[in-house]
């Protein structure tokens, strides 16, 4: 039977062997399952999934990997790899990321066995990054909600802003600081609703203060603005997801996006209503927007004002012809009033006169009828009237003895009285 070996020089011949035949340095690509700094040192977990072709379409197998590793970036050489790539992906290291390492074997009794990082490739990184972002923006428009948010109207009065920023952060302060003091003097109401703007809670807590924002309801604020400030580039991943994307495209109200890119748009700043580079800028851009509005309203003014001016004066003008014709048309119509009276009161006089002519025919003729019956003229032929208490006595049956009677002639009158009578 052979000596048993002890675990160390097991390990240490692994080692020996691993050094002798694995000496050389490999590019792998690989996804990253984990990411942590310790003490300056980066230390991965790397990670490759089955990807199978079946019927033409990749299928994940349960998300099982099918191989894994350790892998580690001493503090010498994570200093230099680290903002190099981050200044050129705009991206941190991060879980799910796909990267392009150069590594070398390493073998520890101790510790045991992990890859050793000596350079990151950040063009394969940004080319996957690039895959990741197309892919996002095609399933955006398929899916018809990529140019939601530009169809939306921006309110005229756009001054009741939902903020979505860090609470803390420098450019929420700087973005309330520049809308409260502008120049000329329009006020804003700001409510901050606080999320997480870095790292890989930013989906998360962007889409959670999204939802609030709608509860809260709709018709409340003009906009919302979403803004960062005083983090790194490296910490803007978090903005290039589907989920967040299409909260966004499909919110019912303007959202203005002001999260720092330096480099290329986030898929939030291609699905928002406009894209600003800077919390100050989202600032200057409701303020000018505003103030575009109150330009529009100036200038109509002045043109309802000059179009007043006119309508007065051209109403003045007429004014001023109709007064100078008044008097003219006063006097041609007072003649003509006069002529027509003074005709008038001729046809009157003509008219009375006639009247009065006939009116005294007619008392004439009255007249003389009246003289045809005057009592006294048959009294002058002869005739006699009996009188009896006034009245004339025309039926002897109405008399009776001693009836006291008046009998008139021509010449005087004479009395008698009514006797019994004796037949």
């Amino acid at each position: 039977m052979e000596k048993a070996l002890t675990l160390y020089e097991l390990n240490s011949l692994v080692r020996e062997t691993i050094e002798e035949e694995l000496h050389q340095k490999y590019w792998v690509e690989a996804e990253l399952s984990e990411v942590r700094e310790v003490r300056g040192h980066c230390y991965m977990q790397l990670v490759q999934y089955d990807r199978s072709e079946e019927g033409g379409k990749r299928k994940r197998y349960e998300n099982t990997p099918i191989a894994q590793a350790s892998a580690k970036c001493w503090q010498s050489s994570w200093q230099l790899l680290r903002p190099y790539f981050e200044k050129e992906t705009g991206q941190r290291l991060h879980a799910g990321m796909k990267v392009l390492l150069q590594v070398y074997a390493q073998f520890h009794e101790t510790y045991g066995f992990s890859w050793i990082v000596t350079d990151i490739d950040p063009t394969y990184t940004m080319g996957d990054m690039a895959r990741k972002r197309q892919e996002i923006i095609r399933v955006l428009k398929e899916e018809g909600v990529f140019d939601l948010q530009k169809e939306l109207p921006l309110p005229l009065f756009c001054q009741r802003i939902a903020v979505i920023s860090s609470a803390n952060a420098a450019g929420y302060g700087d973005f309330v600081n520049q809308l409260e003091n502008n120049e000329y003097g329009f006020q804003f109401h700001t409510q901050l609703f606080p999320a997480v703007m870095q790292g890989e809670d930013v989906e998360k807590s962007v889409i959670a203060a999204l939802e609030q924002i709608f509860r809260g309801s709709e018709n409340t604020f003009d906009c919302v603005v979403i803004i960062r400030g005083g983090g790194a580039t490296a910490d803007l991943s978090g903005f290039d997801t589907l989920a967040l994307a299409e909260n966004v495209a499909n919110f019912p109200i303007p959202i203005i996006t002001g999260i720092g890119h330096e480099r290329d748009e986030s898929i939030l700043d291609m699905v928002s209503h406009t894209r600003v580079k800077t919390p100050t800028a989202a600032a200057a851009f409701l303020i000018d927007h505003l103030k575009e509005v109150l330009e529009v309203l100036i200038d109509a003014q002045e043109r309802i004002t000059r179009y007043a001016q006119q309508k007065l004066s051209t109403l003045d003008a007429q004014l001023s012809v109709v007064a100078e014709a008044i008097p003219r048309l006063f006097s041609v119509v007072k003649t003509r009033q006069d002529a027509r009276l003074d005709n008038m009161q001729e046809k009157m006089i003509m008219l009375i006169e006639r009247r009065l002519e006939t009116e005294q025919h007619r008392i004439q003729l009255v007249s003389e009828k009246l003289k045809s019956l005057d009592p006294t003229l048959l009294l002058r032929r002869g005739y006699s009237i009996t009188l009896h208490d006034g009245k004339v006595v025309k039926d002897v049956a109405a008399l009776s003895a001693g009836d006291e009677l008046e009998t008139r002639l021509a010449y005087g009158s004479v009395r008698s009285k009514v006797l019994p009578d004796t037949t």
